[in-house]
């Protein structure tokens, strides 16, 4: 059935959409036969005003949209957590988009998020090279990823926490550092990761050692590749570039009876409450994530209350701390 439009309102009350809008928004002076002719139409067509019809003066919707790659993520679903309550203390309600991956799918997102007026958006999908976030004409913040160059970033320090992560794993005795994750992609914050763990064993006189995988791959193929590593390189310690890959690590070496912290030691990346709750040994690098929405959120304020104004610390890079779980005993 067809859902009735504003341009439906104005046809069977014989006036413009114009009209329609303004005796909606109570805007303007009008006749009380055309607003008895309009509500009259939108009784008959039983047509509910949105927040979208509301707008059309100008008001602003305090709607905003949050593009992130993966909500079964815990670190993507603790900082989309964050979000929601930043975001409700400063009176802004929140449209959660989940893209997946997939670059078609965030791009139906935005076009979604703007044909609803949002306020803001808060882009932290892995999808690069979208060209509608050059002309959206919308306040947007970045979460990690480079999207445009007048777009504000907010990162935690991606490098610094692979340095503490391969420093730590150094005085426990390791000598054979191996890096887990995805070394091929330069937009990707798993970059900066990736440097740090390379500046830190070449400053510590070791060989890099490098197993990819990518963010997106499932369980079952990162296993195959872990495996791998595990019986025919045989590192004493991987250093991983997220929690859950590391859990990976640590379920692979147990089903080959590697002691786990005697003869390997992993660590991760994110320190989720999740993580930090459900598997406290497991040494991590912390990601702020109360910090990072704090931050995300205050940007996309300034963008949108001052548009013209530019946002000065960006990028801006939150630091980091490494939760030495295991490794402590």
């Amino acid at each position: 059935m067809h859902r009735p439009t504003l341009k439906d309102v104005a046809r069977e009350a014989q006036c413009s959409v114009t009209t329609v809008s303004r005796v909606i928004n109570h805007y303007g002076y009008l006749s009380e036969k055309t607003i008895n002719a309009v509500h009259a139409a939108m009784k008959k067509l039983n047509y509910q005003p949105n927040s979208l019809a509301r707008s059309l003066q100008g008001k602003r919707t305090h709607l905003i949209g949050v593009i992130v790659p993966s909500i079964t993520n815990p670190f993507f679903a603790e900082l989309v957590e964050e979000i929601e309550n930043e975001l409700l203390r400063n009176n802004y309600k929140m449209i959660l988009c989940n893209s997946v991956t997939n670059k078609e799918k965030e791009r139906a997102y935005l076009r979604m998020l703007i044909a609803n007026q949002v306020d803001g958006v808060i882009a932290g999908a892995h999808n690069l090279g979208i060209g509608e976030y050059q002309r959206t004409g919308l306040p947007i913040v970045s979460f990690d990823r480079q999207l445009a160059p007048h777009i504000p970033i907010v990162s935690s320090d991606n490098y610094q926490g692979m340095v503490h992560a391969a420093r730590a794993m150094y005085r426990t005795g390791a000598r054979h550092i191996y890096f887990l994750g995805n070394p091929h992609d330069e937009a990707n914050p798993t970059i900066q990761r990736l440097r740090g763990y390379q500046d830190t064993v070449h400053s510590l006189g070791l060989q890099p050692h490098i197993c990819p995988v990518r963010f997106d791959d499932s369980p079952a193929v990162k296993k195959i590749t872990i495996k791998d590593m595990l019986t025919n390189h045989h590192p004493d310690a991987v250093v991983c570039t997220d929690d859950l890959t590391a859990l990976l690590v640590l379920q692979t070496a147990q089903e080959l009876h590697i002691n786990v912290p005697t003869d390997l030691r992993v660590s991760g990346f994110d320190g989720t409450k999740l993580i930090q709750n459900y598997c406290p040994e497991l040494p991590t690098v912390v990601q702020p994530t109360r910090d990072i929405a704090a931050v995300l959120v205050n940007f996309l304020k300034q963008r949108i209350e001052t548009p013209d104004k530019p946002v000065t610390e960006s990028p801006c890079i939150l630091p980091v701390t490494f939760r030495a779980g295991n490794l402590a005993n």
